[in-house]
């Protein structure tokens, strides 16, 4: 996927991930970037949850809000 589209799509959702996880700050959206593996790691640190925890919240929160945004590495 072209990474400009993958920036301004995470642009966009950001909001929404915000919103879904009230304790990531503006600087952990900023180095997330649309990466999956950071945005699990911040709601780990940030929630302090574990990682299949995590895993479970970003799965259900992609289902309702569908969308192409995360890059996987």
């Amino acid at each position: 996927m072209n990474q400009d589209r993958i920036e301004g799509n995470w642009l966009q959702f950001k909001g929404k991930v915000k919103e879904q996880w009230g304790k990531l700050t503006d600087d952990d959206l900023d180095v997330i970037a649309g990466k999956r593996d950071l945005l699990l790691g911040k709601i780990q640190e940030r929630h302090g949850i574990n990682k299949d925890e995590a895993e479970k919240q970003v799965d259900t929160w992609r289902e309702r809000n569908p969308t192409n945004f995360f890059e996987r590495y």
